[in-house]
């Protein structure tokens, strides 16, 4: 694994062959454990699992995918059946989705036998443009963060997240977690409170993991305990990843961002949402339903896993049997809850107008 920082890749090319490395987020924080993908198979199979989760890593992880199932067969048929399979892996984020249709539209353009080396050529360099992209982000970010602090008579900045968009989320430095990170390094007192993010517990597990291993103050809270957090003036800034953004700034992302950012509203505490270009939606139409929401298996709510006293791995039951769960991966934020959106172009507000002025008009015919 490249270590070069306390921010390690969560994807790399392996030295040997057509292949990548990952970090399997499902084994963490227990153990930092790496996985080959080697197929198509392996790529989507990882997405599935949340092996690989972030949108941005999602997009990246499928970009790789693209190369790696064009290994045996370059031709027409085998692209449309390698971009079907990826896009069925998870429905909700809108990373997964551009990268496919930027593969796709690019790759049909080379003669078949020239597709497998320009698809790993595209895939490195998407890996490259989201590093470059979360860098930025937490350059942008930082700034709000330094402007609170030099208001602060005391304390530290109190930064609230939600899930985990940091460097996990993406290739590296993150998203939401990129400001902190950048702000810390330049020598401002941060400190992050983090949702446990229930049910797969992303919070607690992740977010938390990385903090530590970056040396940022933390403290983890439960997901219903961050409104009290806001109503007694102890959290200065909110800022949360996205899955997908809409073109009217409607943010999608994990469940219970809706409940924070009500919550920051109420109390006005600023509610920012940091993502990439690459997470904007100019397709989908705003509105009831426009969203597809994953909904995920019951038993993520009907058990809970950690370390026992041991260290092992355990599963409990929390729920009597024969309960059912209702289980939606994320949920809608509408735009007037949202402060900003902090991107790699600057920070602007979450209206259509917005997106504009940060990232220029849509182009015409892009693809859905």
């Amino acid at each position: 694994m490249p270590v070069e920082t306390t921010r390690p890749r969560t994807i790399w090319r392996s030295r040997d062959a057509e292949t990548v490395e990952i970090i399997d987020q499902t084994r963490l924080p227990a153990a930092l454990e790496t996985r080959r993908l080697e197929s198509l198979e392996d790529a989507a199979a990882a997405i599935r699992t949340m092996q690989v989760r972030g949108a941005p890593l999602i997009g990246v992880t499928a970009a790789y995918g693209v190369a790696m199932g064009l290994a045996e067969s370059n031709d027409d048929a085998t692209l449309a059946h390698v971009i079907r399979t990826l896009a069925a892996t998870r429905p909700t984020g809108r990373d997964l989705f551009t990268v496919l249709d930027k593969m796709r539209l690019t790759l049909v353009g080379f003669p078949p036998a020239e597709r497998k080396a320009a698809a790993w050529r595209m895939a490195d360099e998407l890996a490259e443009e989201c590093v470059n992209k979360c860098r930025a982000i937490g350059r942008n970010g930082a700034e709000l963060i330094e402007r609170i602090a030099n208001t602060k008579k005391e304390g530290p900045v109190n930064v609230l997240t939600h899930c985990n968009a940091g460097w996990l989320a993406c290739v590296e430095w993150g998203t939401a977690l990129a400001p902190v990170y950048v702000a810390a390094e330049r020598g401002c007192n941060v400190h992050v409170w983090v949702g446990e993010t229930r049910p797969r517990n992303q919070g607690a597990a992740l977010t938390c993991w990385e903090l530590k291993a970056g040396g940022i103050p933390h403290t983890l809270t439960v997901d219903s305990a961050t409104g009290h957090l806001m109503s007694e003036g102890r959290v200065d800034i909110a800022i949360t990843g996205a899955d997908r953004v809409l073109r009217d700034g409607t943010v999608c992302n994990k469940i219970g961002t809706y409940m924070k950012a009500l919550a920051a509203h109420d109390n006005g505490v600023p509610f920012y949402v940091a993502i990439p270009e690459s997470t904007v939606d100019r397709v989908t139409h705003p509105g009831s339903g426009a969203i597809p929401i994953e909904e995920r298996d019951e038993e993520e709510v009907l058990r809970a896993s950690g370390r026992n006293a041991s260290g092992s791995h355990a599963s409990i039951a929390v729920a009597p049997p024969a309960t059912t769960a209702f289980n939606p991966a994320f949920d809608v934020t509408p735009p007037n809850l949202v402060r900003g959106l902090v991107t790699e172009a600057g920070v602007g507000p979450a209206t259509e107008d917005g997106i504009v002025a940060l990232f220029g008009p849509a182009c015409e015919g892009q693809p859905e």
